[in-house]
């Protein structure tokens, strides 16, 4: 895969070149690294509708895998990324990560092209909502494993059968600190939303 190809050097307006636009939702757990994979790549300074973890939030967030995280999202992540030599513009929404918000994902979901659904595997359960979610609205998806330094390291076929996911649903590693690396990510689903095959006719997961 040709990342320079649809990667250019960040632009901050949308230019004249721009012939499509599109949608894209970032979902997954709580602490699974949303929000900084859409900072990592957006192009303009990223929305965020954080709130610092209280202790409310005791035995209802899973701070496991996150134990020095202090804040969390509550409304959305937004961002902005031109790919294919600036023709192509997506608007990144990153969705918060608990249960509690799955109306607010229901909504921010509607009129995605698709989705890149963010994973951990500490805790590769977390993102079972997010995809049950897509499969109910029909919504594309790529999985992304976000490679958390001291996550277990699993094959690709142990993921697909943990996450049930279809054999042609894309599946790649990412390091959400790491442009390029979430480059790499949105461009694997983009590619995959925009072949032939591509979308709403998703089989359902097993």
């Amino acid at each position: 895969m040709d990342c320079a190809h649809w990667s250019e050097p960040p632009v901050t307006f949308v230019p004249d070149t721009v012939t499509e636009s599109a949608k894209i939702v970032v979902a997954g757990g709580f602490g699974v690294g949303k929000t900084t994979l859409i900072g990592s790549v957006s192009e303009v300074t990223p929305l965020r509708m954080e709130e610092p973890v209280t202790v409310d939030s005791v035995g209802v967030d899973d701070l496991a895998g996150a134990p020095q995280k202090t804040t969390t999202t509550v409304g959305m992540d937004f961002g902005r990324l031109h790919l294919a030599g600036g023709q192509l513009v997506l608007y990144l929404f990153g969705l918060p990560g608990q249960l509690r918000f799955q109306p607010l994902w229901e909504d921010l979901a509607d009129g995605a092209l698709g989705c890149l659904v963010l994973a951990d595997t500490r805790n590769l359960d977390a993102c079972h909502s997010a995809l049950d979610l897509l499969e109910a609205q029909q919504t594309p998806y790529a999985v992304a494993i976000n490679a958390f330094p001291d996550a277990p390291v699993y094959d690709d076929v142990e993921l697909r059968q943990a996450l049930a996911l279809t054999p042609r649903t894309p599946l790649t590693t990412c390091d959400a600190r790491d442009r390029a690396s979430s480059l790499y990510a949105l461009i694997t689903l983009t590619e995959y939303l925009t072949a032939p095959h591509a979308a709403p006719s998703q089989e359902p997961r097993p």
